[in-house]
């Protein structure tokens, strides 16, 4: 069992589906890739949770501010982890470099944690930067920042 998490987003497969035209296996298959829902997630986030805005622009280096100007990455567990360095080192032919990691982390105030995988009911964590810094100082979060699923919802537990 996971720390209690910060709240849970919650979404009707039904009324998805009708209004997309369709059917709800799409809808699952699609609400459970983190690429591919990272731009409502983001924006649900944004204005239900943080009252707040998303960031002026898909390479700002953060994703939301929230009511009193802070930034925040939105990050989400799926079936095949997640990772907490920039989005640019990410996927093939790319390289995780620490020090634009520990920067990244210093302009932001912390991370949305989402598991997109519990999709229709996704709960998030709401997790300030020094944790993850903490993660990754005592080598929690691996050489890259990329972890396996059941790792980060380990981490999530200990909180």
């Amino acid at each position: 069992m996971t720390a209690l998490p910060s709240g849970i987003l919650a979404w009707n497969i039904a009324e998805i589906a009708a209004a997309l035209k369709i059917g709800e296996a799409d809808v699952h298959e699609y609400f459970t890739d983190g690429r591919r829902v990272s731009f409502i997630l983001e924006r649900r986030l944004a204005y239900e949770v943080l009252k707040g805005t998303l960031a002026p622009s898909e390479g700002a280096g953060y994703d939301l501010i929230d009511s009193v100007g802070k930034k925040w990455e939105v990050r989400s567990i799926t079936q095949s982890g997640i990772y907490f360095c920039p989005s640019y080192m990410v996927r093939s032919g790319r390289s995780f470099h620490e020090r634009d990691f520990i920067e990244k982390m210093d302009d932001i105030e912390g991370y949305i944690i989402s598991d997109v995988d519990s999709f229709p009911q996704v709960p998030f964590w709401i997790i300030h930067k020094s944790t993850v810094r903490g993660w990754w100082d005592c080598g929690r979060l691996g050489t890259t920042t990329k972890i396996s699923r059941k790792n980060a919802l380990k981490l999530l537990e200990s909180l």
